[in-house]
């Protein structure tokens, strides 16, 4: 019986596959023709639990044996049961790339899936942040999908082997899952090398030198240079490595780390096995970063392509409208931070801006219009209407072709036309088949869409001064007709094809997330209230809403740690700091946090950070005077030496170095937070 079903549901998804061929084919035809370069994309079809797996998975088929994965199981199947979420795809960065589609999906739900596969692929391929994971390699290819297969299958050798604690292997494994967002995620991710010892011998006047300076067994392992040698002297015998902050955290631990031994109550060198752990933790962090640090981005950019493809070049069927209207109200009206609906605002932002600005500097070069009296003497209804696409671009049906003939010749695919007039080409249901990307460019001009139409009167004096005073007089109009002729009409989603290539979400939020984005789209901050216990709206201003989202997207929202000191007190320890931008530690979390990397490096490890504080009279005076009560910043050394966690007050002189002074993608001053 359980075979025949086996059976029954490889045909229908088969079946399903096969209905599904033609969306694929002519979505990527589609989205080639948008100017989107993705990755080959391979889509599977599965049922609802496998689709619960492989969300739990991140994406991909097999993984590491670890309670983590059932958890996260247990988690989206529940919130599938019972908070009415459902998945209707997942992707994964790869080369080719895989994506999944639910058997259970309307055709509307696949084809709106296969067209936001299709963008988010062009994202992995394009974006050079996901570049950073393989940039150097002589293949310059992801295939995470065997990098992690090839973890999953070492991993399990490891629990495997009777010499080997199952146990221990798990447990080691949650050690450097603590450190995975504690890695320098904007650097080229490079491979560590094994640090057993010294690679060379140290003669005996340097060997001497080391004695007299009291250095630990294990310091003296290093290998020192004369150079490195007279700059310790000159500091009184203090040694200190790194010589600067290391943010790759994982990768100091690799190096440098020892395991604890319970038994024997000291720290040993790991073990190979311990060591393999750590490193294939560390390529998977780094391989995952580029996703977390371009969450807004690329959601946002495959719900722009798709909603494109799907509604303005009419992919989804008359028929299968309405439910993917549905489709796109549940993913864009979901609460909290909205990654879609953020991202998508923000690149039809990008659009927005980019064609305003290209067409009020054709304007600002008609005789007698300046940026003084633009909005005086342009009449802007007028000029949207000057831009509103010709008829034959705007609609194309087979007996509108001849029509074609009098547009540009750089909008029009010549030889996909001359297949359509031979009835090759279903230009009733694939009308963008006969145009080129600069003829879709005109026909899906943002500025004249419904809801764009007032875009470009909102420009203020402000922004009008900045474009006229730097406009190069290279040329001059007769007339607003004359001028409006030779806007360029793919300006848009070229600077957005631009904007994809370079920026992650802090980045890319720190240049759009602006004043009048932020007062048209009624974003504003909210906290809680030490004075009254509940949240409360903090502020609307637009420079606080930026700071604040800002700070959610730093380091993965994570705090920023960095490895200060791995031979703290001259004793071997690990001193830590935490980067303070204003965001206290979760003082517990740290504590938990401490006792795992204690047993990755072996020996006692510390916490420096900032903490504010607010004494409790202040809090009582500020709840009468209904206001809230001004804390005090000080500096705290939290340490874990294996067996308890203490945490003691010291010098505003020795934590003063952890408070950002300037503004960097990495941390945000203090005076950034409302």
């Amino acid at each position: 019986m359980s075979k025949t079903n086996s059976n029954a549901d490889r045909f229908r998804k088969q079946a399903i596959a096969t209905e599904l061929e033609e969306p694929v084919t002519e979505a990527r035809n589609l989205a080639e023709k948008l100017g989107l370069e993705p990755y080959p994309v391979n889509y599977w079809i599965i049922d609802y639990d496998e689709m619960n797996e492989l969300i739990a998975y991140g994406g991909f088929q097999s993984r590491y044996p670890h309670w983590r994965w059932g958890m996260q199981y247990d988690k989206q199947q529940k919130q599938g049961q019972y908070g009415g979420g459902k998945a209707f795809e997942i992707v994964n960065n790869d080369n080719p790339a895989h994506a999944f589609l639910q058997e259970s999906n309307t055709t509307a739900d696949q084809k709106a899936v296969i067209t936001h596969v299709e963008a988010h692929s062009d994202f992995f391929a394009n974006n050079e942040w996901f570049g950073l994971f393989t940039s150097g390699r002589a293949d310059d290819q992801v295939n995470a999908a065997a990098m992690l297969e090839r973890h999953a299958r070492a991993i399990d050798e490891y629990m495997s082997d009777p010499e080997i604690d199952r146990a221990e292997v798990e447990k080691w494994i949650d050690h450097c899952l603590s450190l995975e967002d504690n890695i320098d995620q904007h650097r080229v991710f490079e491979r560590r090398l094994d640090v057993d010892g010294p690679t060379e011998e140290i003669d005996e006047d340097l060997a001497e030198k080391l004695d007299e300076l009291d250095l630990s067994e294990e310091i003296k392992g290093e290998v020192f240079d004369e150079e490195w040698l007279e700059k310790l002297e000159a500091e009184d015998g203090q040694i200190t490595f790194p010589e600067e902050p290391q943010k790759d955290v994982l990768a100091f631990v690799r190096e440098h780390g020892k395991q604890y031994d319970a038994e024997s109550q000291r720290a040993v060198e790991m073990t190979e096995w311990q060591r393999d752990i750590l490193d294939m933790m560390r390529a998977e962090a780094y391989y995952f970063a580029a996703q977390k640090m371009t969450k807004v981005m690329n959601e946002g950019w495959a719900a722009y392509w798709e909603s494109t493809m799907m509604t303005d070049e009419g992919f989804a069927d008359e028929d299968e409208v309405v439910d993917y209207a549905d489709h796109m109200a549940k993913v864009l009206g979901s609460g909290g931070l909205n990654p879609y609906s953020l991202g998508m605002e923000l690149w039809e932002y990008v659009e927005n801006t980019t064609n305003r600005r290209e067409v009020l500097e054709q304007l600002l070069r008609v005789e007698g219009v300046s940026w003084r009296n633009l909005t005086d003497v342009v009449d802007f209804d007028e000029v949207i209407d000057h831009l509103e696409p010709p008829a034959a671009i705007g609609t194309v049906t087979p007996d509108s072709l001849d029509d074609l003939e009098a547009v540009p010749d750089e909008w029009i695919d010549h030889d996909a036309l001359e297949r359509a007039r031979e009835g090759e080409i279903d230009v009733e249901r694939y009308p963008w088949k006969v145009l080129t990307f600069e003829g879709l460019a005109r026909r899906h001009y943002s500025l004249v869409k419904r809801q764009n139409r007032g875009f470009l009167s909102r420009v203020n004096q402000n922004e009008l001064e900045r474009i006229g005073r730097y406009l190069f007089d290279d040329a001059r109009y007769s007339s607003i007709e004359e001028a409006l002729a030779e806007v360029d009409f793919s300006a848009g989603w070229d600077r957005m094809f631009d904007v994809r290539e370079g920026h992650n979400d802090v980045t890319f939020l720190d240049e759009f997330l602006t004043h009048e984005f932020i007062t048209e789209n009624d974003y504003f901050t909210y906290e809680h209230s030490q004075a009254t216990g509940q949240f409360h709206v903090a502020s609307d201003a637009a420079d606080d809403v930026k700071k604040k989202l800002l700070l959610q997207f730093t380091n993965f929202g994570k705090p920023t740690i960095a490895v200060y000191d791995g031979n703290y007190n001259n004793a071997n320890e690990l001193l830590l700091g935490h980067q303070y931008n204003g965001i206290m530690l979760d003082l517990g979390k740290a504590r938990e946090t401490l006792k795992r990397i204690f047993e990755l490096w072996g020996r006692p490890v510390n916490l420096l950070t900032i903490v504010k504080e607010v004494d409790e009279h202040d809090v009582e005076v500020a709840k009468r005077r209904n206001r809230e009560p001004e804390p005090e910043e000080r500096g705290k050394l939290i340490r874990y030496d294996g067996s308890e966690v203490t945490i003691e007050d010291v010098p505003w002189d020795e934590v003063e170095h952890l408070a950002a002074d300037d503004v960097d993608y990495d941390t945000k001053p203090d005076e950034w937070l409302a």
